[in-house]
């Protein structure tokens, strides 16, 4: 394919993580080093900065600044939940992104998300192939969910279950100081995949995590539920439970009293409560001690508990998004392909085609899912394990966090 030369424009979109930021630098960081590509334009708050036209100018930043967005938790950016219609429907949107592209010469596209940024990729590429604008669009993957669709893995899951597992074995100790016993129930995200509950397991495996594990890969039993809680803490005198957000009964409804609330901009359940639902039934059956803990936001930014290894590939990932759109390669998203070197785990980028991947769900092989349904297999944790390793060298300023300051100028 022939040379092309233009701007690029970089956006992130949906949950953040703690490790978006280091795809972010490996995109802008690879785009102002190709002579092909002439600007690079940060998008504010994602797709919608593109039709706001609030573009920043991502070459007057500090150097210094920018590296530090490898350890800065978060969509420095800005991020948005926006469903854009099917082109044939309405393409309101998809003209004015055209307008903005050819204001600023815009010839190259990077879109840092999960399944639905891939869905909002997926329709701006073919939308500009179906007009005639060359334009280059590749999709960088993002979502601590874990649930995007033909890659090994993907950036911010290792980072958020090495917090949960770590968590996980933090609660453990405290829940067991007293002579009286206690049941904790603890709330992790994931709405239709469990690979985020599951890695609670490998605190287990380290002898400090949950006696039982419910991820929303399988149905949901509250009487077996209630009868594996009160068991177990009628043996051990205490109780450590894992719980998806999303488990749900067998007539698909979310267990969580929340189900039923607001949602957000894609239609999904914004769910929550199920802590404190559980705890109370769990309090009703056994009389025992509960607590609910959600680790709501923690487990998506908690960037002191960061894996050097998902930083490092998260970083990976954006720079072979800039790489393979300068080398004449569009409509792809950057994936991971695992394989082992001498024992030891080894990560390669590969390409996916972006109408495979957009709004296709990976869920957790239900084989890696034992038998009672409140547990992971061995697999589960073999896989996960050599992804939450590294520690970071994180920037400090006082012991405290030294985060990226960016100063967001606003293209002209």
């Amino acid at each position: 394919m022939s040379e092309l030369k233009g701007a690029c424009i970089f956006g992130q979109s949906g949950g953040p993580t703690s490790v978006i930021n280091a795809s972010a630098y490996g995109v802008i960081s690879a785009a102002l080093e190709n002579p092909n590509i002439t600007r690079v334009l940060g998008a504010e708050h994602g797709i919608k900065g593109v039709l706001n036209d609030r573009l920043f100018d991502m070459g007057q930043e500090d150097p210094a600044e920018l590296e530090l967005l490898k350890y800065t938790p978060s969509s420095a950016l800005g991020s948005c939940r926006y469903k854009m219609k099917d082109p044939d429907v309405d393409d309101t949107d998809y003209k004015r992104i055209l307008e903005i592209f050819k204001k600023y010469d815009v010839r190259y596209f990077f879109y840092n998300g999960g399944n639905d940024s891939m869905d909002t990729c997926n329709k701006i590429s073919k939308y500009m192939q179906k007009v005639g604008y060359e334009c280059r669009v590749m999709g960088v993957p993002k979502t601590i969910d874990n649930d995007l669709f033909g890659t090994d893995h993907c950036p911010g899951f290792a980072s958020a279950a090495k917090y949960i597992a770590t968590s996980c074995m933090e609660v453990y100790q405290d829940a067991r100081v007293y002579d009286t016993g206690m049941v904790c129930v603890i709330e992790i995200m994931g709405r239709h995949a469990g690979w985020l509950a599951g890695a609670a397991a490998l605190a287990t495996v380290y002898g400090a995590g949950p006696d039982l594990v419910y991820l929303p890969e399988v149905d949901f039993d509250m009487d077996q539920f209630l009868t594996d809680v009160d068991r177990i803490y009628k043996e051990k005198g205490n109780c450590m439970v894992a719980v998806s957000e999303g488990i749900h009964y067998a007539d698909g409804s979310f267990v969580s009293e929340a189900k039923t609330s607001a949602t957000d901009g894609f239609g999904h359940a914004q769910l929550g409560g199920l802590a404190a639902m559980l705890a109370d039934a769990v309090k009703q059956k056994t009389g025992a001690k509960v607590r609910g803990i959600e680790l709501s936001l923690l487990q998506r930014c908690g960037a002191h508990l960061a894996s050097e290894t998902d930083i490092e590939e998260s970083f990976m990932s954006g720079k072979a998004a800039v790489e393979n759109a300068a080398a004449g390669i569009t409509d792809k998203m950057v994936g991971f392909e695992r394989s082992y070197e001498d024992g030891r785990y080894v990560c390669k980028t590969k390409l996916l085609g972006l109408t495979d991947v957009a709004n296709t769900e990976k869920k957790v092989p239900l084989e890696w899912i034992n038998a009672a349904h409140n547990g992971v297999e061995k697999p589960f944790i073999d896989y996960v394990l050599p992804l939450i390793q590294g520690e970071p060298k994180l920037p400090k300023q006082d012991s405290l966090p030294r985060f990226a300051r960016l100063k967001k100028v606003l293209a002209k």
